[in-house]
């Protein structure tokens, strides 16, 4: 555990969207999400709870056309946010995996806090929706989330029957695998890198 709390707080105002988030690394599980998009507001309460991290997200977006912008600009700044919290990565364990069930569902996510953004998505496919989420748009968020936080994000599911299990089935993982992989090991001396630096 750090001395210092892990903390970002980053906000993004477009002409489709305001986005405001403010995550500490080193938290409880707190979440205070209200996106305006129902079901990313599920997904990102078990992101911030299975993480351990506190998190206050907040959107506002034209989600009158659709849900498309909202969840594409919250993967940009919590990708962001987290990005700015990590700071120099000193010390981070750096990878970071985990499986997660939901029902008939399996998910694995592994990370690497590489600073080599990259999108690994092996996903059977889902159903066109999820309620009224067009669940073309997880994709959308990862992609954008890894590419934020310069992560290598690799997402596997390598069964499912039910959409919203395998959709929940992934936050939660991605949350359990970023959490292994930032966390502070005080064997690791500086950057776990043999470059010597993950900026």
């Amino acid at each position: 555990m750090t001395e210092k709390k892990r903390f970002a707080q980053v906000e993004r105002t477009t002409n489709e969207t305001q986005i405001s988030i403010a995550i500490n690394l080193d938290g409880e599980g707190k979440a205070n999400i209200k996106t305006g998009v129902g079901f990313m507001d599920h997904m990102l309460d078990l992101f911030i709870k299975h993480g351990l991290f506190d998190g206050t997200i907040h959107a506002n977006g034209d989600t009158y056309i659709d849900d498309h912008h909202t969840t594409e600009d919250l993967g940009i700044v919590l990708g962001q946010a987290i990005r700015e919290a990590l700071g120099d990565k000193k010390g981070i364990k750096r990878y970071g995996t985990a499986f997660v069930p939901m029902d008939d569902a399996l998910a694995q996510v592994v990370v690497d806090c590489s600073n080599r953004p990259h999108l690994e998505y092996r996903v059977p496919a889902l159903k066109e929706k999820v309620g009224t989420f067009d669940t073309e748009l997880v994709h959308e968020f990862l992609w954008k989330f890894a590419l934020e936080a310069r992560m290598n994000v690799h997402v596997i599911v390598p069964y499912g029957h039910n959409t919203h299990h395998i959709i929940e089935a992934i936050f939660k993982a991605l949350a359990r695998a970023i959490d292994a992989a930032v966390e502070i090991d005080p064997r690791v001396k500086g950057v776990p890198s043999t470059k010597g630096l993950l900026t």
